[in-house]
């Protein structure tokens, strides 16, 4: 946009003195026609302008794709025992699975309540999916890796269950 106004201007610019030019020409027979001093001024900010654009459109294209690597590194890799208490698919446009494992809790007066520690996780995989969805209110052992992100689309949480097995 700003080069094609700078494009304008100088073309307008460049005819002004062009009309002067021969203005003169036809007063003065022995004067020869020159090129105008702003035509090269106006081809050097014109490949200035595009090679800028370039410059940040690839430094734009670097920087998200950095982001995008960033984000898939795995930050901590492990297991969790538990209950397996809810699992299913959420989410309106993307449909995402999703979990809770009730990790148990600890009882540190008599008398009291137990405190339930629950580890909410997400699953990509389909095959673990379905796996999960038949293991509601069993003990499992859930494989899983953290991620330094997630996209909306992959799930709610950091963590990313890849395996499980049931604990007899």
């Amino acid at each position: 946009m700003k080069a094609n106004i700078i494009n304008h201007f100088f073309t307008i610019f460049d005819k002004n003195i062009y009309d002067m030019s021969t203005e003169i020409e036809s007063q003065d027979p022995n004067l020869q026609p020159q090129s105008s001093i702003f035509h090269k001024g106006k081809k050097a900010t014109v490949s200035f302008f595009k090679k800028l654009f370039f410059i940040l459109l690839a430094i734009i294209f670097i920087g998200i794709a950095g982001f995008f690597a960033w984000s898939n590194i795995t930050y901590s890799s492990g297991s969790r025992a538990g209950v397996l208490i809810t699992f299913n698919q959420e989410g309106y446009l993307f449909k995402t699975y999703e979990g809770e494992l009730n990790l148990g809790g600890i009882n540190a007066l008599p008398g009291n309540t137990i405190a339930n520690n629950m580890w909410k996780f997400s699953v990509k995989d389909a095959d673990v999916a379905t796996k999960l969805d038949t293991l509601q209110g069993k003990k499992v052992r859930l494989q899983y890796k953290e991620k330094a992100k997630n996209f909306f689309w992959q799930g709610q949480t950091n963590f990313f269950v890849d395996g499980v097995e049931v604990i007899p």
